[in-house]
């Protein structure tokens, strides 16, 4: 079942404006998760909408609150979310980033007290399409456990790294620091998949690729081992010295996924160069990398970041692929 893209936006939006959002911010915060479905990434577009909206009824997010500037310091900022939604907090925080780098080359802006901010691609391909250099992450409530432990006590702190390319065709990375993401594990079970690699453990502490195990277990594996395991460690710590905000283990203390933090860094790279100089640096390197030898006979090789540009195209044209059951969970709202 595939709905347009239009449609999706509007439903979204008619659904925000009644649990609270005005309707310019309710548009603006639709078109965020119609945009996520749109670019293929369903887990934080169609199928996440309706946890947000539980948590917009259960007074979890306040859908009038706006994040707001506490603390300046030239090209870096400190911001209070004040727990309003996530995704507008977090889009603030980057166009504030990007004004920033264009004053000082660069801009950061720490995000504390935000609730989740969907998909972190949003952010790194908004600071891209301002032409800026983007890297952003945020933590989370505790859902892995640390190298070499059983119980939960990091976040799976996804993290962003974006490059502008003239033509809209950015390249990014958008990962979360387990092997697969919660979201990734619910739309590969919903699909009736197995993932392709595993992904965290069964209940014998077995590897496995069966992402109901894992959602039941809650045990999913860092990227790299040790190496995911540490560098969710350090994320979690730089992000709550800069906002002075809520860490994974306090996040985990609360009743819903809320009150996170968040860093938005933008580096505008035009203050050394051309956007054609620039192009042409991540042109040559994404042809080699194109000119990679394919494992398989056939395939192609390809940069992170241009599968969702295929995807957009395609599902603009052809309409966004959904699930009927969280569809017509909306449909109903």
């Amino acid at each position: 079942m595939n709905i347009p893209y239009e449609t999706m936006l509007s439903e979204f939006a008619r659904v925000l404006n009644k649990y609270g959002f005005s309707p310019e911010r309710a548009h603006d915060a639709a078109e965020i998760f119609a945009q996520n479905s749109l670019c293929g990434v369903y887990s934080h577009g169609l199928n996440r909408f309706p946890r947000v909206i539980e948590y917009l009824k259960n007074g979890e997010i306040d859908p009038t609150v706006e994040a707001e500037c506490v603390a300046s310091f030239g090209a870096i900022e400190r911001w209070d979310g004040h727990r309003g939604f996530g995704p507008l907090n977090a889009r603030g925080a980057m166009a504030r980033a990007i004004e920033l780098a264009r004053s000082f080359g660069v801009g950061v802006v720490a995000l504390g007290n935000n609730n989740h901010w969907m998909r972190g691609g949003t952010y790194g391909w908004q600071a891209a399409d301002a032409g800026c250099i983007g890297i952003c992450w945020s933590n989370s409530w505790p859902i892995m456990p640390a190298w070499g432990a059983l119980d939960s006590r990091l976040g799976n702190n996804p993290v962003v790294f974006a490059v502008p390319r003239s033509n809209g065709q950015h390249i990014m990375v958008d990962c979360a620091l387990s092997q697969f993401s919660y979201g990734k594990l619910e739309s590969t079970r919903l699909a009736g998949k197995q993932l392709p690699v595993a992904g965290g453990y069964d209940e014998n502490g077995e590897l496995t690729t069966d992402p109901a195990v894992i959602e039941r277990t809650q045990r999913v594996l860092p990227i790299g081992y040790w190496k995911g395991s540490s560098l969710s460690i350090l994320l979690d710590m730089i992000g709550t010295i800069l906002t002075d905000g809520n860490s994974v283990a306090k996040a985990g203390t609360f009743d819903a996924e809320v009150g996170l933090t968040q860093i938005m860094i933008a580096i505008d790279p035009a203050k050394f160069q051309s956007a054609e100089i620039t192009d042409e640096i991540i042109n040559a390197i994404c042809a080699d990398v194109h000119d990679s030898t394919p494992i398989k006979e056939g395939d192609r090789v390809r940069c992170p970041g241009e599968g969702d540009w295929k995807r957009r195209q395609e599902n603009l044209a052809n309409g966004i692929p959904v699930v009927e059951e969280k569809w017509n969970e909306v449909l109903a709202m």
